[in-house]
This record gives C-alpha cells, sequence and structure tokens, in this order.
C-alpha cells in the first residue's frame, strides 16, 4: 500500500480506537497499519481489564465499518487495486478484529469469578427437586453472586423477565433460543403398593379402568404409549379422576392414594427406594426425555451462568 496518512497518537492511548486515526480524501491510508497500531494498543491497554480491552477493539472495528467505503475508494485510487478487491481487505482487517475481540472478550470471561444476580426459570418438579437445592451449593460456593429462581410450568419469556438460563425437561419446540442437553430422565407408571397390588395388570390395556391422576401440565395427560422389548408398541387412553396442573401435587395425590399417575423417575425415585410408591408394569417403558439448560441468543456467557451449567452438568450426568 502507499505510505500511511494515519497518525498513531499514543502507545497507551485513553481510548485505543483514537489509533485509527484521521485520513483525508486527498491522502493516502494503510489499512493494515491502522488495524495493526489500533489492535495492539487495545490489546496492551495499561491497566485496562481484558472486558475493556475486548469493547476498545469492538470501536475499532466499528469506526473501519462506517467509513468502509470511504476507505475502500482510497484504497482503490492509492494503490490502484479494483474497488472489489479494495472493499475485500478492509472487511478482511474487520473479521480480524472481530475475531481478536471475540478471543480477548472469551478469555476475560474465563478468568473472571461468578457475581451478580444469577436468574433461573425452572419446572416445579426439577426446579423443587434438583435445581432449589443447587442453587444453595452454588451461592455458597460463590457469595459474590447470589440466585433467583422463578418456578413455574408456563414457559418463560428469557428475554423478558431479563432470565439468564432456563431448565426445560422434556421435549424442546423449535426455538431461536440456544439450548444444551444435560442429560435423560425416564417417566415412570406408579401408584401406593396398595392400589398396584389391585390393579393385577399385566398389559397396559388392563389399565384403562384403574383411577388415574392426570397432570394438566403436559400437553396429552391421558394419553400414553408403552413399548416393550424394543418392538412391541401399545397405546392406552387413561380415565383420569383427577386432573391437577402441576407435578409435585400430582406426585402428593398419588403419595395420598388417588390412584396411578405417570412421572418423571427424578421426582420418584426417593419414593420407590423408600417403598412408598410401586412402579406398575416394570416390563413396559414410557417415552424418555430430555433435560436442557436453555439461553438466550448471545456469543458469550457470563462466569455465573457457566459455573452453574457446569454443576448442573455433573449432577444431571450422574442422575442419568
Amino acid at each position: 500500500m502507499a505510505a500511511s496518512a494515519v497518525q498513531i497518537s499514543s502507545t497507551n492511548p485513553a481510548d485505543p480506537a483514537d489509533v485509527v486515526g484521521t485520513f483525508t480524501p486527498s491522502g493516502g491510508i494503510d489499512v493494515d497499519r491502522a488495524v495493526t497500531a489500533a489492535a495492539a494498543a487495545a490489546l496492551g491497554w495499561a491497566g485496562a481489564p481484558g472486558q475493556a480491552r475486548a469493547d476498545a477493539l469492538n470501536r475499532i472495528a466499528g469506526r473501519i465499518e462506517a467509513r468502509a467505503d470511504e476507505l475502500a475508494a482510497l484504497v482503490c485510487r492509492e494503490v490502484g487495486k479494483p474497488i472489489g478487491e479494495a472493499r475485500g481487505e478492509v472487511a478482511r482487517c474487520v473479521m480480524i478484529l472481530r475475531e481478536a475481540e471475540d478471543a480477548v472478550d472469551e478469555l476475560a470471561q474465563t478468568n473472571a469469578q461468578p457475581m451478580g444476580v444469577l436468574r433461573i426459570a425452572a419446572p416445579n418438579d426439577y426446579g423443587a427437586s434438583t435445581i432449589a437445592p443447587l442453587a444453595a451449593k452454588f451461592a455458597r460456593k460463590y457469595p459474590e453472586c447470589s440466585v433467583e429462581l422463578v418456578l413455574s410450568d408456563v414457559r418463560t419469556d428469557l428475554v423478558a423477565n431479563q432470565i439468564d438460563l432456563s431448565i426445560r425437561v422434556g421435549w424442546l419446540n423449535d426455538s431461536s433460543l440456544q439450548a444444551k442437553r444435560l442429560g435423560a430422565f425416564r417417566q415412570l407408571l406408579v401408584a401406593p403398593p396398595e392400589i398396584a397390588v389391585a390393579v393385577r395388570a399385566d398389559q397396559p390395556d388392563e389399565l384403562t379402568a384403574s383411577p388415574f391422576i392426570a397432570n394438566g401440565a403436559l400437553s396429552e395427560p391421558l394419553v400414553w404409549r408403552f413399548t416393550r422389548n424394543d418392538f412391541e408398541a401399545r397405546s392406552v387412553r387413561m380415565q383420569q379422576t383427577i386432573a391437577i396442573n402441576t407435578t409435585p401435587a400430582v406426585l402428593a395425590a398419588t403419595l395420598a392414594g388417588g390412584g396411578l399417575s405417570v412421572l418423571p423417575d427424578f421426582l420418584v425415585a426417593e419414593h420407590l427406594k423408600a417403598g412408598r410408591l410401586a412402579h406398575v408394569l416394570p416390563s413396559w417403558t414410557l417415552p424418555s426425555g430430555g433435560i436442557h439448560v436453555v439461553y438466550p441468543a448471545a456469543r458469550f456467557r457470563p462466569p455465573k451462568v457457566t459455573a452453574f451449567v457446569e454443576m448442573l452438568s455433573r449432577v444431571a450426568r450422574r442422575s442419568s
């Protein structure tokens, strides 16, 4: 390129974006030198935290993008390159800055400690049984971070409610949100021992006359598909005697002798072990579901989010 008209004002400016300098329509411009000097100033900005350096790189790229056409025209005129090639060179410089910004930002997040308020949305059942105890452990481990846990079986708008992450149990619908599968759970047909003995069923079809507690939080609380040996399948429509719209309340009614119910394994495991509930038709299986963490769209996650998800991942792997 031609001799530069870019002015390098300082090796440690108040704002590294100032290193981009100025140029005039009649002067030359060395885009590579401008980008190199500005990026070096941002990365070596004395006393600045990593996030500030990443922000400086973002401002540098923004200034170049804002004047991209003017820069390309100067490169075209001064060096004699075709305008398309000149625009590509300017775009390449911006891309390099964006990649540097991403790397610095990610490094800053990696080295930072969780702090601030972590807002989590979760369904009632998994939230009460797993997320709430985990939130207490997390708050003890990271005292500079507090947790707000929002439990509801209704899907929460993460952006409108400023939710950092949401736990989804079951099957994900198509979404613009970013999701990560952490583990899986089984659905079990259960009942108190006295009801399980009275049912005396060997086939799913024999259950239709039995008392059944329907979970209104599900899209189809009465229709269940059973499989056996991976090839034998039966669909059964149960007749509800009680309908309840939250899973923990369905569990409470089942324990009280209200009838059969289908519940996730993470909610009934202790009751099965203690003999308060029995697994009905254990040779038949119901569809399994996933445990997912869902985030609003973003390039990077704050340390508080990544630290909590790592902790939850360990719990989910042990339970799966």
